[in-house]
């Protein structure tokens, strides 16, 4: 099956994939092991390596006023360094865990720096799991020497098991990009399946290319990308305390985009396409989803549209409704003007799946038999249109099942 699956992200045409067993991109190393903090038994500490001393990185962490300390950690001691390595554990978030959480994922940090040769300032930490449990630090010290042991261009599916908790499926890519100057490589390595939101999703996701790029292209790019596909996506409108998204360019694949030149469009496509398929497959995700919707709305003022946008999106009626398969399009209409309420009032029109149900706010005679076979597809869309046309935005997201509320009233239990 095509990793590129959404109707949403088409492929660009200088994309090529690769097998997922395709050694990394230049210059990276990965390994994931075995430490104990997953009661499961799974791989739960990963550890990637860069070996190019000349490599350059982007970093987006989640926008939280409670972030974990692994983002503390990142945020305050890599921020003006390029990252050359990363240290990942599951099965403890170490988030709400005050000053010993900052000493803990210190002292990760230093131990995964020490193994793979670098100073700290160069390595990223990052954790997921359950929140408000201390990080058992011994395990994951155990965790680094294992990988750290097992570090190959071939590990990358290691790596991918080891950062996963409630996934139920692969969320990882293989890449290749061709560009004026030659081939370059992306590979991508994610997951997230619950407590999903924008700004951000509670998700983690680290991407390797071979491609020489300067620290400001990457920052412009990756910034732009992320802001396009993991800051577009909900599956229960909740925050996290950890996302953190991280791209490392070895340089090492011998080809250089300049800025503003066709190989940094290329590029740049290429990885917006990436992200955005890790976020749908992130949604697709959502702990019990059944189907997935996209909701496209435009209008004349940038903050209406996006209060709109995802006042339907974490609509628990609207998401009910898809996942029913009904054709409730009433509750989009009340979900719009809840998010809106207070202002003058703004007609609008809606359609679902190109059937337009409402003009200015008022029914319209459709086809109800087209319009319920509509909303059993496995991808929904929704478009609504307020006055103007100056605006526009769009937000990914998931319906709401039995099984998510199973799933989460028993997480921790």
């Amino acid at each position: 099956m095509s990793f590129f699956a959404s109707r949403w992200v088409p492929v660009p045409d200088a994309v090529r994939e690769l097998p997922l067993d395709t050694k990394l991109p230049a210059g990276f190393r990965a390994a994931g092991a075995v430490a104990g903090l997953k009661p499961s038994g799974k791989p739960d500490v990963a550890l990637l390596v860069c070996d190019s001393p000349e490599a350059v990185s982007a970093v987006r962490l989640t926008a939280t006023a409670a972030p974990a300390a692994p983002v503390l950690i990142t945020d305050e001691r890599t921020a003006k360094h390029a990252l050359r390595g990363v240290l990942v554990n599951s099965g403890c978030a170490n988030a709400a865990t005050g000053r010993r959480g900052v000493e803990d994922a210190a002292k990760c940090q230093g131990a995964a720096a020490a193994a793979l040769s670098m100073g700290p300032e160069h390595v990223a930490v990052a954790s997921t799991g359950a929140i408000a449990h201390s990080l058992p630090v011994d395990l994951v010290l155990k965790g680094i020497l294992a990988a750290r042991a097992g570090l190959s261009p071939d590990g990358a599916g290691a790596m991918q098991a080891a950062i996963e908790t409630t996934d139920r499926s692969t969320k990882r890519a293989e890449l290749a990009v061709e560009l004026a100057g030659g081939t370059v490589r992306i590979a991508a390595q994610c997951k997230g399946a619950g407590m999903i939101s924008p700004n951000f999703a509670t998700m983690l996701c680290f991407v390797e290319t071979d491609a020489l790029l300067d620290t400001a292209t990457a920052d412009l790019l990756f910034g732009v990308c992320v802001r396009r596909s993991f800051d577009r996506i909900s599956v229960d409108g909740q925050l996290s305390t950890n996302d953190t998204a991280i791209l490392i360019a070895s340089g090492l694949g011998g080809v250089r985009i300049e800025p503003e030149s066709a190989d940094e469009r290329l590029f740049g496509e290429a990885l917006d396409a990436l992200l955005r398929q890790l976020a749908l497959m992130i949604v697709a995700d959502g702990e019990g989803a059944a189907r997935i919707a996209r909701v496209h709305v435009t209008g004349g003022v940038q903050e209406d549209v996006e209060a709109a946008a995802r006042a339907v999106a974490n609509s628990p009626l609207v998401k009910t409704a898809l996942n029913g398969g009904d054709p409730n399009w009433g509750r989009i209409v009340q979900a719009v003007g809840g998010a809106l309420a207070g202002g003058a009032v703004l007609p609008m029109d809606v359609w679902i799946e190109g059937i337009q149900v409402c003009a200015g706010g008022a029914a319209l005679d459709y086809d109800e038999p087209e319009l319920a076979a509509a909303v059993t597809r496995d991808e929904v869309e929704y478009r609504i249109a307020l006055p103007g046309e100056q605006a526009e935005t769009e937000v990914f997201f998931s319906d709401l099942s039995h099984d998510y509320v199973t799933l989460n009233a028993e997480y921790t239990t």
